[in-house]
């Protein structure tokens, strides 16, 4: 079915295999992990497997839809859908963060206080952790995981909040380019925008490095050391994959595919790293400067 063709026709896909590809892999994935972790030493090669079948699977299922894609056989119903698809997928991860957010400003704002004291509190101070006195950040009573640094705001954060914004530009920078047809500026500002995401990741190696080699600061000091690593460790996962779909965009784009007037592929690659990006500047300000 041709993408201009009567939108009250709505191109209904073959049968496919990928459902069931992905879904074998995410299983063998997970309960293998959950094997290597509880001691079985056949867990850990499942685990691999089950990520090869995952990895299988993107490739060969992303592969059709650019295929069907390019073939021109979406039409604005299908386009509407995959834009539907892609919102309620950003909100999904939105709420995601948002627990890790939820989790921090509970322990900042309300369970570390009421531990020192805070308020009407006093009794929690005396019956549950006497002479704890409360402040931020902490590695909580009992000085779990030992004394620790933090890392700088306006060191390594700083430079990578700089290095995002930028690569915010250049991905702009690149759409205006892909919708006036510039293929050459379209495939630089996307090399770019790749090379930052990959500058970012760098020094995030960085500076987990400097945390645990020379801070002591680790996943196990405290409540701080467990927001800290849960909220930049799934933000740094996020741009990863983030900067693989955009290189993936520029392969293609300097294949010659997606047109001015039709590149959902595109757009929902940049929506996903401009999430990223909104995401990183609140963690910026409530974890390393606040």
């Amino acid at each position: 079915m041709g993408q201009h063709a009567d939108s009250s026709i709505y191109y209904v896909p073959h049968g496919t295999k990928w459902p069931m590809v992905g879904s074998l892999g995410l299983a063998t994935t997970l309960v293998s992990a959950a094997m290597w972790m509880n001691g079985a030493s056949a867990g850990e090669w499942g685990m691999y497997i089950g990520l090869a079948i995952i990895i299988f699977m993107v490739f060969g299922w992303f592969g059709q839809v650019i295929r069907e894609s390019e073939g021109g056989m979406y039409n604005s119903q299908v386009d509407a859908s995959f834009r539907i698809g892609m919102v309620w997928f950003i909100f999904s991860e939105v709420m995601f963060f948002a627990c890790f957010f939820g989790a921090l400003f509970y322990a900042r704002a309300l369970a570390v206080p009421w531990l020192g004291g805070a308020g009407n509190n006093a009794a929690t101070n005396e019956l549950l952790w006497q002479g704890y006195v409360s402040a931020w950040p902490t590695n909580g009573p009992g000085e779990v995981g030992g004394d620790f640094g933090t890392i700088p705001a306006f060191g390594v954060p700083f430079l990578n909040t700089l290095i995002l914004l930028t690569s915010g530009v250049t991905l702009t920078l690149a759409h205006h380019a892909l919708r006036a047809n510039q293929r050459k500026p379209l495939v630089i500002w996307l090399a770019v925008t790749v090379l930052l995401g990959a500058l970012f990741l760098f020094y995030q190696v960085e500076e987990y490095a400097e945390a645990y080699g020379h801070l002591g600061l680790t996943l196990g000091s405290g409540i701080y050391g467990s927001t800290f690593f849960m909220l930049t460790g799934f933000h740094g996962m996020h741009v990863t994959l983030g900067a693989i779909m955009l290189f993936v965009i520029m392969i293609r784009c300097m294949r010659g595919h997606f047109k001015p007037d039709y590149h959902f592929g595109f757009e929902a690659v940049a929506w996903y790293w401009h999430f990223v990006d909104v995401v990183w500047l609140g963690l910026f300000i409530f974890v390393y400067v606040l």
